[in-house]
């Protein structure tokens, strides 16, 4: 179907194995699958189209066991409020975060700058983004399917330019959004501000003063970036362990290193020229599941792979 309304926009589909499959031929086709997908999601005018959608749609409650009917969804904002929103199971989060828009008062041309996401608060206070929800995906059903996270789906921005707020503040709603995203990420220390940036922080909270709390939270490290839950790197040295930020076209790695001394590594996105995400199942334990993130990084004129490990499928997804 994709074929007959895109061409040859649509890539090749990975050629079929007529004979009895071995398990190293099963792995390679999955795989070859995985990366068909995955090129396919490049174009967005693939996956805004209804056959796409109808088809994962379709795909999500077929795997899960969940008919279309009327459903309650709540959707967090930053500071812990919510939104409760009378929903179909079978909308897309596209379609969900168009209603939570609309009961916000939103306008609908600032939409592009905001998605939702699926989020953790962990009993350590620490707060894990799951994944950015895909705008073909059922927010209703992947709920289901994560129960056992305990996730709560959330709005937050979509955008790694703190420079981007500007054009959002001239409306009241989309600057308290950020106002209370800002604020969170405060208090769940994902930004670095001085003692004195604090203090000046601290005072225009006080004096609900969001506009001049923007604009000075924007001068500060790490502002606008995604924070990953600690992973284990191979760089400088294998089994050290990290803080991943992402943000700013950069990947920043505060690495603690085996002698203990902390070790800041920004790895620029224009110096990056392929990445790839690979499951590699349960640890020895069997408790946990591992992901490995690498990428291909030209350091100093020399290209060599960065690899990233985390033991929580939810923090590389």
């Amino acid at each position: 179907q994709l074929r007959h309304l895109f061409g040859s926009a649509v890539p090749a589909f990975p050629p079929k194995f007529y004979l009895p499959m071995t398990k190293s031929m099963a792995d390679e086709r999955r795989s070859q699958l995985e990366q068909y997908l995955q090129n396919v999601t490049l174009d967005s005018n693939i996956t805004n189209s209804d056959v796409f959608i109808g088809f994962f749609r379709k795909l999500q409650q077929d795997t899960f066991e969940i008919q279309t009917q009327r459903a309650f969804l709540d959707v967090y904002l930053a500071d812990g409020s919510n939104i409760r929103l009378d929903i179909q199971t079978s909308d897309t989060a596209q379609r969900i975060l168009e209603v939570t828009f609309c009961k916000m008062g939103l306008s609908r041309e600032l939409i592009k700058y905001f998605s939702l996401f699926f989020f953790q608060d962990r009993d350590d206070g620490a707060l894990s983004v799951v994944k950015k929800v895909a705008e073909f995906e059922l927010p209703y059903v992947s709920l289901q399917s994560m129960k056992e996270l305990h996730c709560k789906l959330g709005i937050r921005k979509w955008y790694m330019d703190p420079s981007l707020d500007t054009q959002l503040m001239d409306c009241r709603a989309s600057l308290n959004l950020l106002y209370i995203q800002a604020i969170q990420e405060v208090k769940r220390n994902w930004v670095k501000p001085t003692e004195g940036q604090m203090q000046e922080l601290e005072f225009l909270q006080k004096n609900a003063n969001k506009a001049k709390f923007l604009e000075l939270i924007r001068e500060m490290q790490f502002y606008g970036y995604v924070r990953l839950d600690p992973c284990i790197c191979d760089y400088p040295e294998e089994g050290c362990s990290a803080d991943i930020y992402v943000g700013n076209n950069e990947i920043n790695c505060c690495i603690k290193l085996p002698t203990n001394q902390t070790k800041e590594v920004s790895f620029k996105i224009n110096r990056l020229r392929s990445w790839q995400v690979t499951f590699l199942g349960a640890t020895q334990d069997g408790e946990e599941d591992t992901l490995e993130l690498r990428f291909e990084y030209n350091d100093s004129g020399t290209w060599q792979w960065i690899i990233l490990y985390t033991k929580q499928v939810s923090s590389l997804s």
